[in-house]
């Protein structure tokens, strides 16, 4: 039975803040602005707007869709609510997805406005993958290996719109840093993925996870993590010393290479140790960032 009370504005609005996941804001908000940075070598207006954009907005749509879509499987996963993404209230189905519309709109306006045809076709290709990662039709989220790689394109995409629309000059090196920043969200999404195989296919889900298997997904994503390390070498230096940052990730995911799909849900241990790990990243790519900026002045 559907709660027939009005909601209030504060319940309102701290729903939308948990579905927002504030504590991955900065994973999608700080890519494009070291892109943008790094490329203009100067704060300006459209900077602060974009940084803005891919640190709310962006998130809203990005995880309040998938909240919305995802309802069935969240009412049946037990680590829904907090940091993992709410389990929202029906009424609030509409309301996010209007939410997450309109919050967006200013900002991709401005920035059509200032960009370039390759910017709005970028910009455009990243709002794509936001919305039918979790909307119907397409729903990529339930496209085995389309989910990985759409879900990284959640995150390596603001770098890459941050690099086009600053002008930035496309080189070997610098293609080395975006793959290698895409395996990486591939191999995160897929250990991801493995806690919530059963969940999943309870709610009749697909994910690369429940075709084929968590163990095999597991090594998947080692696979995908050592490739990024590898990668990331070709970078101009100081950036191959961030290969150093996969071996932590490597570190915490190795010890459930041998789970089944009736234990993956140990996986969500693991997975707890990212919201750690990535700010532990984040510092150490930033002070590269810093080196970098200081051998290219």
């Amino acid at each position: 039975m559907t709660d027939a009370r009005p909601l209030r504005t504060g319940a309102v609005i701290r729903e939308l803040f948990v579905s927002s996941r504030p504590v991955s804001w900065i994973n999608t908000a700080y890519p494009f602005a070291a892109a943008y940075l790094l490329t203009t070598r100067e704060i300006d207006v459209t900077l602060v707007i974009g940084a803005i954009f891919f640190l709310i907005p962006y998130n809203l749509a990005m995880y309040g869709i998938n909240d919305v879509f995802d309802y069935e499987s969240d009412l049946r996963n037990p680590r829904k609510g907090g940091a993992h993404g709410a389990v929202l209230d029906r009424r609030m189905h509409p309301i996010t997805l209007w939410a997450a519309g309109l919050s967006c709109l200013p900002f991709v306006v401005y920035l059509v406005i200032v960009g370039s045809p390759a910017s709005w076709a970028v910009l455009a290709a990243s709002l794509f993958f936001v919305v039918f990662y979790s909307a119907p039709p397409l729903r990529l989220k339930e496209v085995p290996f389309a989910d990985s790689l759409t879900s990284s394109i959640h995150f390596f995409s603001p770098a890459v719109y941050g690099l086009v629309l600053a002008g930035a000059e496309w080189t070997w090196q610098l293609a080395a840093v975006i793959v290698a920043f895409a395996l990486w969200g591939v191999a995160s999404h897929a250990f991801g993925a493995v806690q919530d195989v059963e969940a999943d296919r309870a709610a009749g889900i697909s994910s690369i996870a429940t075709a084929r298997g968590a163990r095999w997904t597991v090594w998947f994503a080692l696979a995908c993590y050592a490739g990024s390390g590898i990668v990331v070498l070709l970078a101009a230096w100081p950036g191959p010393l961030a290969a150093l940052v996969v071996l932590p990730y490597l570190v915490t995911v190795w010890p459930y290479r041998g789970v089944t799909d009736e234990t993956a849900d140990t996986a969500t241990r693991g997975w707890d140790r990212f919201l750690w790990l990535n700010q532990f990243a984040g510092f150490v790519v930033t002070l590269l960032l810093i080196w970098f900026w200081l051998l290219t002045d």
